[in-house]
């Protein structure tokens, strides 16, 4: 070492057999104690708190889909308040009118599963009937052991004062099963009215809420400008992603469609649907489509190397969407490396469930677009990106 450099003639085994580098770093034990049990408490108040925070985000990721819509009649001088009741009432209209005309496939794939499960199970039978050998022997002793342990819970005669308990399960009751599945659609039904409501309001409003918060912000200059920096990089970035989401799906759900419709399996047009609708789910979505396809195909020809050309074909439409296309319409900024986007998406599940699963990925672009322009924050933003 000369002045203070390196020295030029070093060797890289003189660096390894010096002595380790020590990275000295301020240590604040109450720090690290007061960020761990904010932490902590902000994620318990996202899994209480999430009957109220669920339809908020929606409505809010919702609003930015439609909202360029309601700014355009705006700028046609359309009233806002008009603009956004055509918008909701033409995506209510197109809504009802597909669960409508796709309401019989559905009902007929409802109707095929209680006879698919027993096909399934008849088929299972017959394999292990043709079984030998340790897995029967398995089986032998796996009854003989059960035949043991019911003779020896038996009880023994000649005691007396001892009586004999037998559980008996209760019958299924499909009047209770229809009244909780009615009441868990009202149910939903009651919230996505809410949802519809709280997406006319914000699309009404417009950028109110943009502007309370820039003067909420500070009196400084330089925090409204990076409050509206923040605003703007949250908006372009998750409308792009949801353009792209909304895009990508629907060119899914017509690949794979006429994909269907081609090896002819029955019902291709809700399982196109279905895979659309699912291709916005990470990883799981498309696993748990092509599974459920499998199953079905395999149920309907009885031929397995079909079933394999069914779920190659849908795993091959999903891959190039996930690895070529999606990554083509989005911005670098907006991109996420997938290590990221698996861990989040399993915090979210594990927070809010199925809902947390699907606005995983709008949430951690969310995140990663406050980040990259709060200094304490750049680390996570960092950890997020590719």
């Amino acid at each position: 070492m000369i002045g203070g450099m390196a020295d030029p003639e070093a060797r890289p085994s003189d660096v390894r057999d010096g002595p380790p580098s020590v990275v000295e770093m301020a240590t604040d034990v109450r720090t690290i104690a007061l960020a761990t049990i904010a932490l902590v408490s902000l994620i318990l108040l996202l899994h209480y708190a999430r009957m109220l925070l669920i339809p908020i985000v929606t409505a809010i990721l919702v609003s930015y889909v439609l909202g360029p819509a309601v700014t355009s009649m705006a700028k046609r001088r359309i009233p806002r308040f008009i603009g956004a009741a055509i918008v909701l009432a033409l995506v209510s209209g197109g809504v009802g009118a597909a669960v409508y005309t796709l309401s019989d496939e559905t009902l007929a794939i409802v109707e095929s599963v209680p006879d698919a499960a027993r096909r399934l199970a008849d088929r299972v039978k017959s394999h292990r009937r043709q079984e030998d050998g340790a897995l029967r022997k398995v089986e032998q002793a796996a009854t003989e052991i059960e035949q043991a342990a019911q003779s020896a819970t038996q009880p023994v005669k000649g005691v007396s004062g001892v009586a004999r308990v037998q559980v008996v399960q209760p019958p299924f009751n499909a009047r209770e099963y229809l009244w909780s599945g009615g009441t868990g659609l009202l149910w939903f039904l009651g919230q996505a009215t809410m949802v519809m409501f709280l997406v006319y309001f914000l699309l009404v409003t417009g950028d109110l809420y943009k502007r309370k918060l820039v003067r909420i912000a500070g009196p400084t200059l330089t925090k409204q400008k990076v409050t509206v920096q923040i605003m703007d990089e949250i908006n372009t970035q998750i409308s792009s992603f949801l353009r792209v989401t909304v895009l990508t799906s629907v060119l899914v759900a017509i690949a794979t469609g006429l994909t269907l419709w081609w090896f002819g399996v029955q019902n291709a047009v809700v399982w196109g649907v279905l895979a659309g609708v699912f291709n916005s789910i990470p990883y799981l979505g498309p696993v748990l489509v092509t599974g459920g396809l499998g199953v079905v195909t395999f149920m309907q020809f009885d031929d397995l190397l079909r079933t394999g050309y069914v779920c190659a074909a849908v795993l091959a439409i999903t891959s190039l969407e996930g690895w070529l296309l999606t990554p083509a319409l989005m911005s670098r900024a907006a991109r996420m490396n997938p290590v990221a986007i698996f861990v989040g998406l399993l915090f979210w599940s594990w927070v809010w469930g199925v809902w947390g699963t699907i606005l995983a990925v709008p949430l951690l672009m969310a995140l990663k677009a406050v980040s990259d322009r709060v200094e304490n924050l750049r680390p996570i933003g960092e950890l997020l990106g590719e």
